[in-house]
């Protein structure tokens, strides 16, 4: 009988322990579950900006000033400018400055500057300033004779004036000066920005037929 009562002794000694371990195995799950800590979210960087301006503009020429601008966040950017000249146009999509000033605009137009914005944080250029000038025009003399006769050799009796062509490339004309007098046969061509011209010119009569074109000119003004 003590035989008999040893082993059952192990055997509620055994079950208790298998009970023990799985009370301890649920306890230690239930506490793990404590869950996860947030991320923080990552800090904002602002945007940049840069680029240099162009300090002066001639009146009557482009101007365009685009600057350089990134983010690296990767944010949509947008741009705003102070002190805009009048004459001036401005894209708040890409940040450019554009426009082509008059004589009426010659001056200095200071403190200006460009801004990009991430929608939350900003950066702008340094103050900049654009004096608009004016332009050293040219001119130069054009001399031609008369023509006397018709292509089919008759005499021109109807000859009414001169048409001048000229432009900034050989062959191609496309400002003009007309001249409604036969007895003229020289003239100024002014207002022209420095560089080369090449100029031609047509004789027409009565009813606006034009002679063909006589043979081509160029001048280097500097």
């Amino acid at each position: 009988m003590k035989s008999v009562n040893r082993s059952l002794l192990t055997l509620v000694a055994l079950t208790s322990l298998v009970m023990l371990g799985g009370c301890l195995g649920e306890e230690n799950t239930d506490s793990g579950d404590t869950g996860t800590p947030d991320t923080p979210a990552p800090a904002n960087n602002s945007p940049s900006i840069s680029g240099s301006p162009s300090a002066a503009v001639k009146a009557g020429e482009q101007y365009l000033f685009t600057p350089s601008a990134s983010d690296v966040d990767g944010d949509t950017l947008t741009f705003s400018v102070k002190n805009m000249p009048p004459w001036a146009d401005f894209d708040a999509a890409t940040g450019s400055l554009s426009g082509i000033p008059t004589i009426a605009d010659i001056g200095v137009h200071a403190d200006v500057a460009i801004t990009v914005s991430d929608g939350d944080l900003s950066s702008s250029t340094p103050d900049f300033s654009i004096e608009v000038t004016s332009v050293a025009t040219k001119s130069t003399t054009l001399s031609w004779t008369a023509p006397t006769e018709n292509e089919d050799g008759t005499v021109l009796t109807d000859l009414r004036g001169f048409i001048i062509y000229y432009g900034s490339a050989s062959g191609n004309y496309p400002n003009q000066i007309r001249i409604d007098n036969p007895s003229v046969t020289t003239y100024v061509v002014d207002n022209l920005s420095p560089g080369t011209y090449f100029f031609s010119a047509a004789a027409f009569n009565a009813t606006g037929v034009e002679s063909r074109l006589a043979g081509e000119v160029s001048k280097a003004l500097n």
